[in-house]
């Protein structure tokens, strides 16, 4: 048996509190994990208040966890005792199914997440599959590893998934917590980087974080003016914005590519997208060797989401933070040690 202490929520928009869970014998393919940081994406702020309608209460949010190995089961592999590791929005999959065999586990119908249903990392330790445990590369700054878990993948998949080319030119809509990760992953990838932003102030932020151009997001005729030179948009808002202009701004083949979760459908001419070969598409996180492939090319490049920390004991003040817009542009729990 095993019992961890998480920051829970029993039922939505209520405060998190801190609740003793019996964990009950760890499985053979299991991995526990002692929690050092965790961060807090949007996501968990979402399943708290189940703005998504499959959240189960009562459970512990959290799923950007970067902590150490502590106890394995007999049969988990490639993975010791005190290792340092990394766990983000999946928890296991089935393993066993043509989506997990052709390395696309993220796809798995039986995908369990991290939180809602499963406990996640607000705690003092959570549990995975072993292959869901991502080990740390050695040099990677652990403070502000754990966006990169859930965030970063998010944003970079598309590159892996689609072959973007360093001479590609890219558009990243939102500087926010996943796009001024956007930003950095591609510049950092080679590209020519558009930011688009409905909030001025953010400019010079998003020429900091690697943009080399940027343009105001709600002016139709600065979009306008870019028509036809992006070979990829990356959409990580969740709010509607004039897709008609954001779309008209792509090249021949080029890509829309949605990871922010719009609640409202988006309308799509289809001749926007036929007579320029253009495509639509979206994806969630990643497979466990898309998530090592971020954290060693972000490590490599030095690629660090800009986090403001927070005691974990203080979780239900940096989630307010968080909803009331004020986080730049990630926020990390530390863990309380006794």
């Amino acid at each position: 048996m095993s019992h961890m202490q998480g920051w829970a929520v029993q039922e939505a928009g209520k405060p998190l509190v801190l609740t003793a869970f019996d964990l009950g014998p760890l499985g053979p393919e299991e991995v526990e994990v002692t929690v050092d940081y965790c961060g807090i994406c949007h996501s968990d702020l979402s399943m708290i208040n189940n703005e998504w309608g499959f959240s189960r209460y009562p459970f512990v949010p959290g799923h950007e966890v970067i902590g150490k190995v502590t106890a394995l089961g007999a049969q988990a592999k490639g993975l010791k005792l005190g290792q340092r590791v990394g766990i983000g929005w999946s928890a296991s999959s089935c393993m066993h199914c043509r989506q997990c065999l052709s390395g696309h586990q993220n796809l798995c119908n039986q995908l369990e997440a991290t939180i809602g249903g499963h406990h996640g990392g607000f705690a003092d330790k959570v549990r995975a599959h072993w292959a869901w445990t991502i080990p740390l590369p050695e040099g990677i700054d652990l403070p502000s590893a754990g966006p990169l878990l859930c965030g970063g993948i998010t944003v970079l998949k598309p590159f892996l998934a689609y072959d973007i080319s360093p001479t590609a030119r890219v558009g990243v809509v939102g500087i926010g917590g996943l796009g001024h990760m956007a930003v950095k992953l591609a510049r950092a990838w080679g590209c020519e980087v558009t930011a688009f932003t409905s909030n001025a102030a953010k400019a010079d932020e998003a020429r900091g974080f690697g943009a080399h151009h940027v343009v105001a997001s709600r002016d139709a005729k600065a979009i306008g003016a870019i028509a036809g030179s992006l070979d990829l948009l990356l959409v990580t808002v969740n709010v509607p914005l004039d897709w008609n202009a954001l779309i008209g701004t792509l090249a021949p083949r080029g890509r829309m590519h949605v990871v922010g979760a719009v609640l409202e459908p988006i309308p799509v001419p289809a001749f926007a997208l036929i007579g320029a070969e253009r495509d639509i598409s979206g994806s969630p996180t990643g497979s466990p060797v898309d998530i090592a492939t971020l954290l060693d090319f972000a490590t490599r490049h030095d690629v660090r989401p800009q986090v403001e920390m927070f005691p974990m004991n203080q979780v239900n003040e940096a989630l307010k933070h968080l909803a009331d817009g004020k986080a730049r542009y990630r926020i990390v729990l530390e863990a309380n040690r006794n």
